[in-house]
């Protein structure tokens, strides 16, 4: 009886094995998961900055953003491949390079950075929610907003903030805790819906302002000297930001591609990601520039040209126009928080205790540290600089990523043992030396100190967007020496 205990402790049925049943990814719902990763406020002024605020030549940027997305393309598939042909997720995949144990710790690397940037990113959806009561007040009594109870702020925030902030982590439980299936139907939902509000967007800048948008995008693409040297270091920043910035969902993407139906819909829904950076970047190039465009002719001022949506809208003295966007704004972030923060997190702290959690107690978890998180982000944490400390923790993706790599095509040749992965008795393949794989956590510390360097040390800043490449590739080339004698 004690022994079955054990062999089953490593089970949970978030963990096991996909149903083929329900394998019911395609290429267009990666086409959604990617057009999720892309549709962040952070991605819309990161692609419209890149373009516009720095004058880089517009072919470097487009041939850095096919380069990014080409290198993103690579990697989503090979550490999506074994999760698609065995269907686990990232954690339970990761047992085979780590030890049933060590899997356990290192998986949580991951989850405590997805729980940090989920209470963080809640926190800023909380805003537009709370901008959304502020307008309907306002539009009852135009004054209402001058009552004192309005004026009374803790820890930053007033009575509608607070009140926002319990809301949103309320609808993200009962939303995100409701499975895979219901998962799927947001990310698609809102994909589209987001693209319907850029394109929405766009229609009532061109309808009146067609000719100088026009214009002002042809002196703004700036196409000279692409093949100068001194475009050299341009394109290898653009490149690695790109990259950075996709490189957060890179490692737990099998927790996504666990649930596509074949290769063929992985590798050209993967690819569907240059898709959507081109889509992505035409919307974001010309609502700046037709927003500016618009601020000139009603003689509103600004230092410099938006690129952030949240700072281009309150310029706009239109309510309904706010409205509109504020909903398009809350929709792509929660779904940003959906795939980047809260899965990861989630199966993360299953895969450390199995037996003990399911979908909707880890759920509790991820919402209660994240609402502490969240709390404390505008009193404390955001003037601590602990964003460094939370890079730092993100040093360790990228290496755990080559490690799994040259692990799972290299060392185990595309094989994993079903049996195996799931217990814990002395003589199974993932046991190792205690449940921990040493070479890998060995290879792991290397590739992490290389990666951190680029943080901490202040002569290899200029490589922090590489930190990523940098830690997969040193890990993954020691995991090899190692393990392959």
């Amino acid at each position: 009886m004690i022994q079955q205990k054990q062999k089953n402790s490593l089970l949970n049925w978030e963990l096991v094995s996909v149903n083929p049943n329900e394998k019911n990814w395609n290429w267009k719902d990666l086409f959604c998961f990617w057009g999720n990763a892309t549709q962040s406020v952070i991605g819309f002024s990161l692609v419209a900055s890149l373009y516009l605020v720095y004058n880089l030549n517009f072919f470097i940027v487009i041939f850095g953003f096919i380069i990014a997305a080409f290198l993103v393309f690579i990697f989503a598939v090979l550490i999506g491949k074994p999760s698609q042909k065995h269907g686990l997720p990232f954690p339970v995949i990761l047992r085979t390079s780590m030890g049933i144990n060590g899997a356990r710790y290192v998986a949580m690397l991951r989850g405590v950075v997805g729980i940090f940037m989920f209470g963080v990113q809640t926190f800023f959806i909380s805003k537009s929610i709370g901008y959304l009561i502020r307008i309907s007040l306002y539009i009852i009594d135009k004054n209402i907003l001058q009552v004192d109870i309005f004026l009374i702020f803790f820890m930053g925030m007033n009575i509608i903030d607070g009140i926002s902030f319990l809301i949103t982590f309320l609808i993200q439980y009962l939303l995100f805790s409701k499975g895979q299936k219901i998962h799927k139907t947001f990310i698609n939902f809102s994909t589209i819906f987001v693209y319907f509000g850029l394109l929405l967007f766009l229609f009532i800048i061109v309808v009146e302002n067609f000719e100088d948008l026009k214009n002002s995008l042809l002196l703004s693409l700036n196409y000279e000297n692409f093949f100068s040297k001194k475009n050299i270091y341009p394109l290898i920043s653009v490149t690695g930001t790109l990259f950075a910035y996709f490189s957060i969902v890179l490692v737990n993407f099998g927790d996504f591609s666990r649930y596509v139906k074949n290769e063929k819909d992985l590798g050209f829904g993967n690819f569907s990601l240059l898709f959507n950076l081109i889509l992505f970047s035409f919307f974001s190039i010309l609502i700046v520039l037709g927003s500016d465009i618009i601020l000139t002719k009603n003689m509103i001022e600004v230092d410099q040209l938006l690129t952030n949506p949240t700072d281009i809208i309150g310029k706009f003295d239109n309510t309904f126009l706010t409205i509109v966007a504020l909903l398009f704004i809350l929709f792509a972030s929660a779904s940003t928080n959906l795939i980047a923060n809260y899965i990861p997190s989630q199966n993360a702290l299953i895969n450390l205790s199995p037996s003990n959690l399911s979908p909707k107690s880890s759920g509790l978890i991820i919402i209660l540290c994240g609402f502490f998180v969240g709390l404390f982000w505008t009193p404390i944490l955001s003037q601590i600089g602990i964003l460094s400390f939370v890079d730092t923790f993100g040093a360790f993706f990228g290496p755990i990523f080559g490690i799994m790599i040259i692990d799972y095509y290299i060392i185990k040749n595309q094989t994993i043992n079903n049996k195996d992965i799931f217990s814990t008795l002395n003589d199974s393949v993932y046991y190792y030396s205690n449940g921990w794989q040493l070479k890998g956590i060995y290879s792991l510390l290397i590739g992490f100190i290389f990666a951190s360097s680029t943080i901490w040390n202040g002569n290899l800043t200029f490589l922090q967007t590489y930190a990523w490449l940098i830690g997969a590739l040193s890990s993954s080339i020691v995991y090899y020496l190692l393990a392959s004698k």
